[in-house]
């Protein structure tokens, strides 16, 4: 069976504080990292936190990458979801890793939509 999707959840150490609490610079790197892995970018939306962090989302037509920041430990949660056969969300991953400079990264990958026939006892929530 083949998925809808394939979704990259990665957690990014080690990175410095100025960079992870800087609103544009977060901002251009997940811009860039869209590009790099072949996306094509519809809506751009980022927060600064007080006194530190920073929140965003790149909308995709694949689907999106998000992150948030916590620049007090050198911490990232990213989210790479793409969906078709076109756009790699592993390249996103490595030009992340890259430029916010991690000394670590845990990564794994989760297929979404995976279809399968309906059975007869589904629950529904």
């Amino acid at each position: 069976m083949r998925a809808l999707g394939r979704h990259i959840l990665a957690e990014i150490y080690g990175c410095s504080f100025e960079l992870l609490n800087d609103i544009k610079k977060v901002e251009e790197i997940m811009v860039n990292a869209a590009l790099a892995a072949g996306a094509e970018i519809r809506e751009v939306c980022f927060h600064k936190f007080s006194p530190q962090g920073v929140s965003g989302v790149v909308v995709i037509s694949e689907s999106h990458l998000a992150i948030h920041t916590w620049p007090e430990l050198g911490y990232a949660a990213v989210d790479v979801f793409t969906c078709g056969e076109r756009v790699n969300p592993w390249e996103a991953c490595k030009y992340l890793t890259d430029k916010f400079q991690a000394e670590e990264v845990h990564a794994t990958e989760i297929q979404r939509g995976i279809i399968e026939p309906r059975r007869a006892a589904a629950v529904n929530f």
